[in-house]
């Protein structure tokens, strides 16, 4: 068989009928976790929320994440990774549709830390449980950065769409809780998707050929027993390596600056330029829609160079200026600029980012190191939110939370500038330019 041929046609059938599916949950996953901040100004209107309510309110999901997330990904590995992934969707999206009903602030509390725990796991699954399973480490950035996409569509699909209902009021329901009903809803639906849709294995499926599970299994089992030769890790022994523990600070300080711009951009956006939430909705497609084609463009870059440091590193510091650009102006063009650079900043490195755990680690030591870092990093997904509406009470103005999550982004692109390579990255290098030179020298 014409091996480039086979890993050609497996990749593309790989990329529909695994990274698609996922592609549209992580839109639903997405959605259905900064929908509230869309909704934030009419829910805190209808309920009396202050900023330090919302701001815990939309911290608190990151708890449940935190002490769900790493068992939730060894569970996954050891029995289905695709079963969990539809107990996922079915449980979250019930949760948000829950929310519609929240009468006072205990209730946003306790709904949003419940979608967070039911949420949780979901991202190490699809990272470290799924993807390794159907693309090859030449590949498998690529499919991670695909996946990421689906981040920034749901930005640009769900800012507008969330934009326009809360203005609206349909059968009675105030605009908020639609959205929530509706939302919740079709992802409740679509785990039914992945309960009878999604196969765990290669040789489960009928959609490959013989010669693709071929090629695939045998790829996928070498690349696992390098991994292993080079350097073994029990999932104890990973979640302790001092490389897992130095991602897990890393992504802290970036998902505390990620999170404190998500959750409240759009309320930023609206006090800067006095635009209505359907005009805000609509604005935010811009800076996303420039993100999106930059995470693609990083993805591609990365897989071809293999190289992660850079691709890494500073699109973060990027982000950090346009922090700083946006507390040292209260113009309002100023203000729309700084958010396309730190859109573009945070998000576009994801993919990239998270196919570094798999460059070392493999099979459960792997899901629960992803799970581990994710787990961290959410901590920072509590604070960042909390910290925006502590200090805003405090202060009235965003410009010294813009000087904290600046200085947190700019922490952690120095730390990924600093990251060295692993001793299994450095075997595979060794491996596959020996290789190289050998097929040259034919």
């Amino acid at each position: 068989m014409d091996v480039s041929v086979v890993k050609k046609s497996v990749e593309k059938k790989a990329i529909i009928h695994i990274l698609f599916p996922l592609f549209i949950a992580s839109i639903l996953a997405f959605l259905d976790r900064v929908n509230i901040s869309f909704a934030a100004s009419h829910v805190n209107q209808d309920l009396g929320f202050t900023a330090s309510v919302y701001g815990m309110g939309a911290g608190i999901f990151f708890a449940g994440y935190v002490l769900f997330e790493v068992p939730g990904a060894l569970i996954a590995e050891r029995w289905s990774p695709s079963k969990w992934i539809a107990r996922i969707l079915f449980t979250w999206g019930a949760t948000c549709m829950l929310m519609a009903f929240m009468q006072n602030e205990w209730h946003f509390y306790i709904l949003r830390f419940l979608l967070g725990a039911c949420e949780a796991s979901f991202y190490p699954v699809v990272y470290a449980s799924i993807i390794p399973r159907w693309f090859t480490s030449e590949t498998r950035a690529r499919a991670i950065s695909i996946t990421l996409t689906s981040l920034l569509v749901s930005a640009i699909i769900g800012a507008p769409l969330a934009g326009w209902m809360v203005e609206l009021t349909p059968f009675g329901f105030k605009g908020w809780q639609s959205l929530f009903l509706l939302e919740g809803g079709i992802t409740v639906l679509y785990g039914f998707v992945f309960l009878f849709g999604i196969k765990d294995n290669p040789s489960e499926v009928g959609w490959l050929t013989s010669d693709e599970k071929e090629y695939l299994i045998t790829t996928l089992k070498h690349e696992a027993e390098t991994k292993v030769k080079a350097q073994h890790f029990t999932i104890m022994q990973a979640l302790l390596n001092k490389k897992v523990l130095y991602l897990c600070a890393t992504y802290f300080f970036w998902i505390t600056g990620f999170w404190g711009f998500n959750f409240w951009m759009p309320q930023v956006l609206a006090s800067a330029t006095g635009w209505s939430a359907s005009q805000v909705g609509f604005a935010a497609v811009i800076p996303m829609t420039i993100a999106l084609v930059v995470m693609i463009m990083l993805g591609n870059s990365a897989s071809a160079k293999k190289e992660y440091r850079l691709h890494v590193s500073l699109p973060l510091a990027f982000a950090s200026i346009g922090f700083f650009i946006g507390a040292a102006s209260n113009s309002p063009v100023i203000a729309f600029i700084s958010v396309i650079i730190v859109a573009v900043g945070t998000y576009a490195p994801m993919g990239t980012w998270w196919s570094i755990p798999t460059t070392f680690l493999t099979g459960a030591a792997a899901a629960g190191a992803t799970g581990l870092i994710n787990s961290v990093g959410n901590i920072g997904g509590f604070l960042g939110p909390y910290a925006i509406g502590l200090i805003k009470d405090a202060t009235g103005n965003h410009v010294y939370a813009y000087y904290y999550l600046a200085g947190s982004l700019l922490l952690s692109a120095i730390m990924v500038f600093c990251l060295k390579k692993s001793k299994a990255e450095s075997t595979a290098d060794t491996a596959e330019a020996k290789n190289l030179k050998e097929a040259s020298s034919r």
